[in-house]
């Protein structure tokens, strides 16, 4: 069938371009997904939403298309706590693992999923794998208490594709949304999403609506789902779509965060989190913070 006809609506530039209803995005993401399309009209898809941005409806059907073609991991007997790591670390270490162990210390089942976006940072997948957590190669139930990785491509080989396009356009595109926000278990889960700018935080919030998820939304660590160490962050969480507040923006940056690592290496980072997993350092406190918020959504559940 091809995408012409959605190009021609989404490609008019900023102030001419036509939204998709929610039924036209899920058409027009799934042709992309499923490889449908051509080398160019990828290309044009994703300037052309680069450029005009993506509603909550368009993001819910990029969504819908993506759910029901993902490799989804089968549900177990607690909701699965999900963790996309695309970012990795730039001035600061990476501790999204951090985060994971620390809410699978409180039993929880935790999925951190990502893929190289950005290929001179260091990623959460590096760090798991000198933790002695290495990718997944296949898909299974998550146990309790435990965390596993799986790269993007055992969840949706389209979405990969997707990501890599950056590699050659230079610009992000829907799928770095995407897969911030897609819920890879057949069973209940808590997604962990962050925004970086302000903006992102009304849509991505609309969009849990829309999607009746349940989730924790705030802003991240350059652009990790876990918590800034250094500050006190607006947190939100989703229950099926509905918004409860649970945490308020505190003013004020803290310069020093005791035991945070200067470097951002695998081996130093990987030293830290034992460190503060061992409790010979102190859990940061928004992080501390971050893991009760979670755990709470989680029993609500």
């Amino acid at each position: 069938m091809g995408i012409s006809h959605y190009i021609k609506e989404i490609g008019r530039g900023a102030r001419g371009a036509k939204p998709l209803t929610r039924e036209q995005a899920t058409d027009l993401f799934g042709q992309v997904l499923d490889g449908s399309v051509t080398d160019l009209e990828v290309g044009a898809f994703c300037l052309a939403m680069r450029i005009k941005g993506e509603t909550p409806d368009e993001m819910a059907g990029f969504l819908d298309a993506t759910h029901a073609r993902l490799n989804r991991f089968p549900a177990g007997a607690q909701p699965l706590i999900v963790l996309p790591s695309y970012n990795g670390a730039r001035k600061l270490p990476v501790l999204t693992p951090l985060l994971a162990l620390l809410i699978a210390r409180e039993g929880l089942p935790v999925l951190v999923h990502g893929a190289a976006t950005e290929s001179s940072r260091v990623l959460a997948s590096g760090v798991l794998a000198a933790l002695g957590m290495p990718a997944l190669t296949a898909v299974d139930t998550v146990v309790s208490g435990t965390v596993a990785f799986a790269p993007t491509e055992l969840l949706s080989t389209g979405l990969k594709r997707l990501l890599d396009v950056r590699r050659v356009v230079g610009l992000r595109n829907p799928a770095h949304s995407v897969v911030k926000l897609m819920q890879p278990t057949a069973g209940p889960s808590i997604v962990v999403a962050s925004y970086t700018h302000p903006e992102y935080a009304q849509s991505m919030a609309a969009t849990f609506a829309l999607m009746g998820m349940s989730a924790l939304l705030s802003r991240g660590l350059e652009g990790e789902v876990v918590s800034d160490p250094r500050r006190t962050a607006q947190i939100d969480g989703f229950i099926r779509g509905e918004r409860i507040p649970l945490q308020a923006q505190e003013a004020g940056t803290h310069n020093d965060v005791e035991g945070l690592p200067k470097e951002t290496d695998i081996d130093t980072t990987a030293t830290y989190t034992r460190r503060v997993l061992a409790g010979e350092l102190p859990v940061p406190g928004a992080i501390a913070q971050q893991v009760r918020h979670i755990v709470q959504l989680a029993a609500r559940l």
